[in-house]
């Protein structure tokens, strides 16, 4: 019986991947910084496991609590949607912090098992905003980027020990909590300042009223896919609205 560990399994993507893994006979391992009853199945292959991917110590014990892994599904992650300009420096290296630098963090900790054992795979949930030019998201598209760039090249070093890292792009999605958590970094007056206010409302304008989003399955299914993917394929978008991106770009 194979194993994954994923990150961000609270809810959203994270939560459905573990979800449809466990479905698929998998046995998981379900991190999240605040672990709760009821919102996974409850079986004998699915553990919850408390990980804040932004400090060592909890990402060696998760480790030493998980024992061997086959894959490690890197989804957890700090939305941020703002103007740049009013957006405080501390919050910035909060979203790198958990977006990019939890993502090595996670990935520096599992390689060495991966690459003693001549298999594995290493998944990078990044986002849609990569495919395109997307307002209001400098900081939160810096920091998937930076994974992006990352993924690539850890790939080729990877390759030659059997090892394989993917990236899965999900799009928009309206049933998760991401715009709520977007917006929690600074007042609203913080994050769009006044010169500003009348171009961020027609930006936010075109976002609400497009016709294509991703549904947590897209993403769920997407990642099952980059996984068992062989062809040396590096990027998967997820969702029809990042799938349209990608055939656009």
């Amino acid at each position: 019986m194979k194993t994954v560990l994923i990150t961000g399994t609270s809810s959203g993507y994270g939560r459905e991947t573990a979800r449809h893994f466990h479905a698929q006979g998998w046995r998981v391992i379900a991190t999240m910084r605040t672990p709760r009853a009821g919102l996974l199945p409850e079986s004998d292959r699915l553990r919850v496991v408390e990980l804040d991917v932004t400090e060592p110590e909890s990402i060696t014990a998760v480790f030493e609590a998980a024992g061997p892994v086959d894959v490690l599904v890197n989804n957890a992650g700090v939305p941020s949607m703002g103007v740049f300009e009013g957006t405080p420096m501390a919050r910035v290296r909060e979203v790198f912090e958990t977006n990019t630098f939890g993502v090595m963090a996670m990935t520096q900790a599992v390689l060495p098992q991966f690459r003693e054992r001549g298999s594995g795979v290493v998944v990078n949930v990044t986002s849609s905003v990569v495919l395109g030019h997307m307002p209001l998201s400098a900081v939160y598209k810096a920091s998937k980027m930076a994974v992006e760039g990352f993924t690539a090249s850890l790939a080729l070093e990877l390759a030659p020990f059997g090892v394989r890292a993917k990236t899965v792009e999900p799009g928009a999605c309206l049933t998760t909590n991401f715009a709520a958590r977007a917006t929690s970094g600074g007042s609203p007056d913080e994050l769009v300042p006044a010169p500003y206010a009348p171009w961020a409302r027609k930006a936010m304008a075109g976002f609400t009223g497009r016709d294509l989003f991703t549904e947590e399955s897209d993403v769920a299914e997407t990642v099952w896919r980059a996984v068992h993917d062989t062809t040396g394929q590096l990027r998967f978008p997820a969702g029809a609205d990042a799938v349209w991106l990608a055939e656009a770009k």
